[in-house]
């Protein structure tokens, strides 16, 4: 096992899923969340390497490249993170409005919106601050009796 995978595996251990849903993809929107941006592309990485070619192959990767498009805000690399901006919304476009318990209407309006600030501000302002930070949810299950 390499030392970013264990490092991951140990991450991945302190976040709980329910519904069946993998820890490391729980662990994508708690990190997310909190603005740890490159864990978050780290934790879903280790998901989405050996799945790449799958069906979910360019799901997770556009995940990836959003929590990267951060990664840059964080940066003030304000270029880069609108290209995988757009990256993301095209990895994201042969999915249904929800996928995977996620509502990627509200994620590609994300997109937009983020897109949107940066060129509004014609690349000079960064529009990640403390006020204004991006949060992803996954929707519940709902169980019938």
């Amino acid at each position: 096992m390499s030392n970013k995978h264990a490092r991951i595996t140990e991450l991945a251990a302190q976040f709980t899923a329910e519904d069946g849903v993998d820890v490391r993809y729980a662990g994508y929107f708690v990190l997310f969340n909190r603005q740890q941006f490159y864990e978050a592309h780290d934790v879903l990485e280790d998901l989405w390497l050996p799945d790449r070619k799958g069906p979910n192959g360019n799901y997770y990767k556009g995940l990836i490249q959003l929590a990267g498009a951060f990664v840059h805000l964080q940066k003030n690399r304000l270029r880069p993170a609108n290209a995988l901006f757009k990256l993301a919304h095209d990895n994201f476009e042969p999915y249904p409005d929800v996928h995977e318990r996620l509502n990627l209407v509200a994620v590609r309006l994300l997109i937009f919106g983020w897109q949107k600030q940066l060129e509004r501000n014609e690349y000079v302002k960064n529009p990640l601050t403390p006020l204004n930070v991006p949060q992803l949810a996954l929707q519940k299950l709902l169980v019938l009796e």
